[in-house]
């Protein structure tokens, strides 16, 4: 890249954390200051029936809906989900369609709008750059998603959680408004299968859209290599992303990888070497325990473009943690009582998954025990061929004679814990049980937290995204 080219790039990307923790709000607010703000695509079509049926107040979906291509689906889903005022008291959500290999055209359509929304709204009055992050886990939303997030014009398509291989040939069909089809991974699969979408069961009248710029979410130089050797794989740069950072992390590599506390062990095999990243020649950013002016600095030195910052976000007024959850994290920061472990079982994905401590949520075992399973959202169900034939879906996090029954038979599936309502209920829309209890949160959150606690001795009461880019790039 040229020097022209590489001063064009931002040195902050915020990092797209969810479910819709990383809101339009606040990846708005990151862009107007010449960050990458990013929205998280995770879930986004149950966020924004949940905000309709709740009575989108500010009307704000409802002014996107104005301005999407297709006026007929937008009608459609408000006729589904819209709630004038919002729900009647005692009244739970309705859930809107599983995800699955063969979706129904509502599926679909949510989806698409959905992402369109997001990112028109964080794109709104505002000429900075905007991104949408979504997890190669949850294959069976990615093409839906992307070409939604393409309608409303994103800039940067960011995604980890796996190895996107697909996604960089997807874009550039997604731009010619062509159908697609992606390979979904099918468990105790005999055959292939592929998950297709057509754009012009969207709209017959959309003009060539722009491709967004791709970076690969990784957490070694062993796959920068191996996505940067062939054109159809090669992303436009790499966010490398350490064992510090919140939400999701890439399994350990060594053999021994439970410690002592039972928490999840990493070692200096799960270490990038970043002078590999740079053979690749493509841009990269740092993530996980970069978020300080000192390490943006360090970054720098390193050969990085900069870093990718996320706890700090979250913890901004306009993220979409809910206020107490707020206070709650700004409390333990003061304290210095904040905990953060690295749990190898609480995701029903497998990969170890950091986790808070907070009581009254799902980190504690008596809450969690206590709770009962169920998978009525079902974003992290994976698709396996049944024996007597056709595609089934199970979930670790289901109850656990279900998931047996399914042919399950991970040991740890009793510790799975729901991701899907915990981090619902984070953002305030936990679903409503039939008992009149509300699903309880799970808060995840960098377990370096140098940067958070600088940040909260100057702002002891919290802060805004502008401060927290302020903040990352003072000089003294």
């Amino acid at each position: 890249m040229s020097e022209t080219q590489i001063a064009a790039l931002p040195d902050v990307i915020q990092g797209g954390m969810g479910i819709a923790v990383s809101t339009w709000l606040l990846a708005r607010e990151v862009s107007k200051t010449g960050g990458l703000g990013v929205v998280s695509a995770t879930a986004i079509d149950s966020v924004v029936a949940r905000r309709l049926q709740d009575g989108d107040p500010a009307e704000d979906i409802r002014r996107a809906f104005a301005h999407f291509p297709n006026p007929d689906i937008a009608e459609e889903v408000l006729h589904f989900y819209f709630k004038e005022g919002g729900r009647t008291t005692g009244a739970p959500y309705l859930d809107v369609p599983k995800l699955s290999l063969k979706p129904s055209k509502l599926t679909n359509n949510l989806l698409v709008i959905s992402a369109f929304t997001e990112v028109w709204l964080a794109k709104e009055n505002n000429s900075g750059l905007i991104g949408i992050n979504l997890l190669e886990k949850i294959q069976l939303a990615t093409p839906a998603t992307l070409y939604g997030a393409m309608l409303a014009g994103v800039d940067y398509v960011l995604m980890g959680a796996g190895i996107p291989t697909e996604i960089p040939e997807l874009l550039r069909q997604l731009s010619d408004n062509n159908g697609v089809k992606i390979a979904v991974d099918v468990s105790e699969a005999k055959s292939k299968h592929f998950l297709a979408f057509d754009p012009k069961q969207i709209s017959q009248k959309v003009p060539k859209l722009n491709r967004p710029q791709f970076l690969a979410i990784i957490s070694s130089h062993a796959l920068a290599a191996y996505l940067a050797k062939d054109d159809k794989t090669r992303p436009d740069g790499f966010i490398v992303e350490g064992a510090t950072a919140g939400g999701h992390n890439a399994p350990p590599r060594s053999k021994d990888a439970i410690g002592e506390d039972g928490q999840s062990k990493f070692t200096a095999l799960d270490e990038a070497d970043l002078t590999k990243v740079a053979k690749t020649q493509l841009p990269f950013w740092l993530a996980g325990g970069y978020g300080t002016p000192e390490n943006l600095a360090n970054a720098k030195a390193l050969g990085a473009i900069g870093i990718q910052v996320g706890s700090l976000f979250a913890l901004a007024n306009e993220s979409g943690f809910t206020r107490e959850i707020k206070d709650e994290l700004l409390d333990q920061l003061s304290t210095d009582t904040l905990n953060v472990k690295t749990d190898p079982f609480a995701s029903p994905t497998g990969f170890p998954f950091k986790v808070v401590e907070i009581e009254g949520t799902l980190s504690g075992a008596s809450a969690f025990d206590e709770r009962a399973r169920n998978c009525d959202l079902g974003y992290l169900r994976v698709p396996f061929e049944r024996p007597q034939g056709g595609i089934g879906y199970r979930c670790p996090a289901e109850p656990l004679k279900t998931f047996e029954f399914k042919g399950g038979t991970s040991q740890h599936n009793s510790r799975s814990k729901c991701l899907c309502n915990a981090l619902m209920a984070d953002i305030g829309l936990g679903q409503l049980r039939v008992d009149g209890k509300v699903e309880l949160p799970l808060v995840t959150f960098g377990s370096d937290l140098a940067g958070a606690k600088e940040l909260s001795k100057i702002h002891p009461d919290g802060w805004s995204a502008i401060q927290v880019m302020d903040f990352l790039h003072k000089t003294n």
